[in-house]
């Protein structure tokens, strides 16, 4: 008897179209580490089990862990213990530094050589080739997957994921990231992922600080907020940052911007994000005008205490400054 899912409305639909992806993967469930458990990972580990899968779970906060450990997941003190009892290992970890550090703990003592490494933070492309290399010489395979959509594509299982790594890998782990996400892109070799993040991310923070540009001054100008977002959206300034996280207050209903800025992807990441953008732009001797003046922005937030906002803050920062 064949399946047939009759959707009603987007939610139904989004659900129903990760069931269908992941149907190859119910009847053949995985052991999965999962290291990062945090406003992404959380979500992203929570769908993995969904479809069926084993968690095997690490983070450093007790809270984060417990969450799991309440849905089924199994919690270790030992990165290194989680990898030995995983058929993949997804790590989804603030920076460099951190990334590089889990890798060398979680394969000290050695790795199953059938295990593949999945990391889905956003780092140096050179950091991936680093860890490829070391986790290669180890016996096991490692690819970077970093991810795209914020903290509602991490929770509607809706991501897009950015591989870097052989075709073969490639097609070794999709179905595992595809009961993540509805868009798994081979972009080539190892660091081609993060290259495509890095770029990408760079084009979210500009956008970002422009609606917050645009937003502020229509509002000091007369215009009704709703009104002028509605403008935008329907001609040619719409775009993620607009329509779906704009940094008003009261526009966009699940947007941070109705929190206090809370929660989200927080202003210490973007301006990470935009100093590696930075990095490698100088590696390559390519101009980014754009680019360095909004990490310079989020660097003055940082500097204000506003780290721990959401970056959609820069509006709230803007809003507030005085008129000339």
């Amino acid at each position: 008897m064949a399946l047939r899912i009759v959707c009603t409305s987007p939610a139904m639909n989004a659900l129903s179209q990760t069931l269908v992806r992941c149907m190859s993967t119910q009847g053949a469930s995985k052991n999965i580490g999962f290291v990062g458990l945090g406003n992404m990972g959380g979500h992203m580990a929570s769908n993995l089990m969904k479809q069926g899968h084993k968690l095997h779970v690490f983070d450093i906060s007790k809270q984060a862990c417990d969450n799991l450990k309440a849905k089924g997941a199994t919690v270790y003190e030992k990165t290194s213990d989680l990898a030995q009892k995983s058929d993949f290992v997804i790590t989804m970890l603030p920076n460099n530094d951190i990334v590089a550090n889990t890798y060398n703990e979680m394969t000290a003592n050695g790795v199953n050589k059938d295990t593949i490494f999945i990391d889905s933070s956003t780092i140096d492309p050179n950091v991936v080739k680093s860890i490829q290399k070391m986790v290669s010489s180890k016996g096991a395979r490692f690819i970077d997957a970093p991810v795209s959509g914020g903290v509602p594509g991490a929770e509607q299982a809706t991501l897009t994921f950015m591989v870097g790594g052989t075709e073969a890998e490639y097609k070794a782990v999709k179905a595992v990231l595809e009961c993540m996400g509805k868009r798994i892109t081979h972009c080539g070799d190892y660091g081609m992922g993060q290259a495509a993040k890095i770029c990408n991310n760079m084009m979210l923070g500009i956008s970002m600080i422009g609606v917050s540009e645009a937003m502020n001054l229509a509002i000091r100008l007369g215009l009704n907020p709703q009104t002028f977002a509605d403008i935008i959206n329907s001609s040619t300034g719409r775009c993620w940052a607009s329509e779906l996280y704009n940094p008003v207050p009261g526009i966009t209903a699940t947007a941070p911007a109705n929190n206090d800025y809370k929660g989200g992807f927080s202003t210490d990441l973007i301006t990470k994000d935009l100093g590696l953008a930075s990095g490698v732009a100088t590696a390559s001797n390519t101009p980014i005008p754009l680019g360095g003046m909004a990490h310079q922005i989020y660097r003055t937030l940082k500097s204000k205490g506003l780290g721990n906002k959401d970056f959609s803050v820069v509006y709230d920062f803007m809003k507030n400054e005085k008129h000339n």
